[in-house]
């Protein structure tokens, strides 16, 4: 299938031809006969196929229409025609439908911003088989210490469970993309953690940014103080709390990392539950971040 096809890489078009990768990550998201699932850039439809054959219904969204007519014409005449959703479009710019789990050979492009919409999707889905660049499957598990963990780790396992399942040479690919890449199973923790996202959010944007530094340092930096201080001001406002005239929120700031005791330390060792705390000493506070 795919034969006489041209794959647009500029759209991350790369089908997966394998059929013992196909199988094994069809088999790693432990799919039910009553299960709907969504396929992100279907392709010719190798994997779509092998879905249809076990569960109730596959909602495939697909950008090029031309691939979304391959995949049609595969099924048409079948008994699997009418267990299957063609969606034209931007999966990023259109809502996701219902399902119980997400399988893809995701166009790498949009990885970063798939997965936060996956997250935060209501309701819950049980688990999502995703491929992506194998960089960018390493940033999703990285622990503190390690030299890839990021504002992306962190926020991915604040929200769900994360597994590096395997690794995918370029070779199993049509065209063969210019990386290797790695399977991911992602579980949403249901019910999600108590934290208001944005908020939790601003903070790593702000500590991320320069994670080797101390926190005392990345938060003395002019910009950070400017933007705390703006948001203090107007929750200050909100509340009929008082500013007093000598009030610098500077000191202010170092006074809260000193108090919670993480004034010395560095974003890239501290792990979710540090991050937890430094919010909530920031939060009582009145300081907030978005």
């Amino acid at each position: 299938m795919g034969r006489g096809i041209r794959f647009n890489t500029g759209l991350g078009q790369h089908i997966l031809k394998n059929p013992l990768i196909v199988n094994s990550i069809i088999e790693k998201a432990s799919l039910y006969p009553t299960d709907v699932v969504l396929e992100v850039g279907p392709g010719t439809g190798n994997m779509t196929v092998k879905m249809l054959e076990k569960v109730k219904k596959v909602i495939a969204c697909e950008l090029d229409v031309k691939l979304a007519g391959e995949l049609q014409k595969r099924v048409q005449g079948t008994p699997l025609a009418n267990k299957l959703e063609i969606k034209i479009g931007d999966v990023l710019k259109s809502d996701l439908p219902f399902f119980d789990a997400c399988v893809a050979n995701l166009p790498y492009q949009i990885s970063s911003p798939f997965v936060f919409k996956l997250l935060l999707h209501r309701p819950f889905f049980r688990c999502a088989v995703l491929m992506f660049q194998r960089e960018f499957a390493l940033r999703l598990v990285a622990k503190p210490g390690s030299p890839l963990y990021c504002r992306l780790s962190v926020n991915t396992q604040l929200l769900a469970r994360v597994d590096h399942l395997m690794k995918v040479g370029k070779n199993n690919f049509k065209p063969p993309p210019k990386v290797e890449s790695s399977v991911v199973r992602i579980e949403p923790r249901n019910p999600p953690p108590p934290i208001n996202f944005q908020e939790w959010d601003g903070l790593l944007r702000i500590v991320f940014v320069r994670k080797n530094k101390t926190l005392a340092a990345v938060f003395n930096s002019n910009a950070v103080k400017k933007l705390l201080e703006k948001n203090y001001r107007i929750h200050c406002s909100q509340n009929n709390l008082e500013i007093p005239e000598d009030f610098s929120i500077g000191s202010f700031i170092q006074g809260i990392l000193k108090d919670t005791g993480y004034a010395e330390k560095r974003a890239r060792v501290m792990d979710i539950d540090d991050f937890i705390s430094v919010l909530h000493g920031f939060n009582a506070k009145g300081i907030h971040f978005s």
